[in-house]
């Protein structure tokens, strides 16, 4: 079937689906120019962050962290939500029951305009006390002392996001879950399908006969099993199947 027909298709069950679900990874946010973790230029390989984003190298040298934090906050800071992002946000304005689970942390979903957001990794925007356990946003770039210290008690800061060897916060992820089973039509962006358990909610949609929707430049081992694939950046088709929409609306 040519794109432009796949495209219109989509976009009517786009147009009449209940309840929509979107998944997005890293390749969404290196779409504006952050670097993956995954890539041949991502933060794994040159910064070691598996040694970095731990509990065990927080507690032994919290300053290191936190001066490789702020850098990655620097970064983040400088760019800005791309079209993949906005078309999300204003879907969610236009679609009943419309929600995004992302895998990143870097907040451009929320800086785009979205709000029913589930961040499973957690936001670097936001700090949480090591002590009171207090979250709170702190958006300075750069953050200042290094490392942070709480305004309330003066214990330790520390990133509000998921470690190597940590937990995710169970209520986010028995959400994604829940929304990931009830949704008509899933779309999946930019994430590998690999890191678990994000790469599961997409079987948890199929297995309850959602209709699926990869979007990705790169085959993932979910790929063969989506109703609709598209080897284009999010930020290019997103705005096609928005425009399709649109017309029928």
């Amino acid at each position: 079937m040519p794109q432009d027909e796949r495209i219109k298709k989509l976009a009517s069950l786009l147009h009449n689906a209940e309840k929509i679900t979107v998944l997005t990874g890293a390749g969404i946010s290196a779409e504006s120019g952050i670097p993956t973790f995954r890539g041949a230029e991502g933060l794994w390989r040159r910064h070691r962050a598996e040694q970095l984003a731990t509990p065990a190298a927080f507690e032994k040298d919290p300053r290191l962290v936190w001066e490789w934090y702020d850098w990655r906050r620097g970064i983040i800071g400088s760019k800005q939500p791309n079209p993949g992002h906005r078309v999300l946000a204003g879907w969610e304005k236009r679609r009943p029951s419309f929600c995004i689970i992302t895998q990143n942390i870097d907040g451009f979903h929320r800086r785009a305009g979205s709000e029913n957001v589930f961040e499973l990794h957690g936001n670097i925007w936001k700090v949480r006390c090591t002590n009171e356990g207090t979250v709170f946003d702190n958006n300075d770039t750069p953050i200042g002392t290094i490392p942070p210290l709480c305004p309330d008690c003066g214990a330790l800061l520390r990133p509000h996001v998921v470690w190597f060897g940590e937990s995710l916060d169970m209520g986010i992820l028995n959400n994604a879950f829940r929304l990931s089973g009830e949704c008509d039509l899933m779309f999946i962006i930019g994430t590998s399908a690999v890191v678990q358990p994000a790469a599961s909610l997409p079987l948890a949609a199929r297995e309850a006969g959602s209709i699926l929707v990869e979007i990705n430049p790169d085959t993932t081992p979910l790929s063969p099993t989506v109703d609709y694939s598209f080897r284009e950046p999010s930020g290019e088709i997103l705005p096609r199947i928005d425009k399709a929409l649109k017309d029928l609306e």
